[in-house]
């Protein structure tokens, strides 16, 4: 019988709450001394967001880059759109916007 997948939040990225700023853990902090590959656990205490400076308790897990949001249970419903990624998410809403305004535009070759 296989092992179930634990998920490690070690590169888990961590959203600001105040201004948005995203702190990756793959890419550290170039304004502060946080070498590249640091988890957001191991942060010093003095580090505050580079953006706002608010301290780490302001501070949100969003998951891995790349992974689908929202609750691993929820994930399953719908019509598929669950699963897809942020940036999928995006290039079908705004994709559908541009083929929608193209057709709209075709509107006025009808005479």
């Amino acid at each position: 019988m296989s092992e179930p997948a634990v998920e490690t939040e070690e590169l888990d990225r961590y959203e600001c709450r105040a201004c948005g700023y995203i702190y990756e853990p793959e890419r550290g902090d170039s304004k502060h001394p946080v070498a590249p590959g640091t988890p957001f656990a191991q942060l010093p205490s003095s580090w505050r967001c580079p953006v706002c400076g608010v301290r780490t308790s302001q501070f949100e897990n969003i998951g891995p880059q790349g992974k689908a949001s929202g609750f691993q249970e929820n994930l399953g419903y719908g019509l598929g759109v669950n699963k897809l990624t942020p940036t999928q998410k995006n290039l079908l809403i705004f994709g559908g916007l541009a083929i929608g305004f193209i057709f709209f535009l075709s509107l006025y070759g009808l005479q």
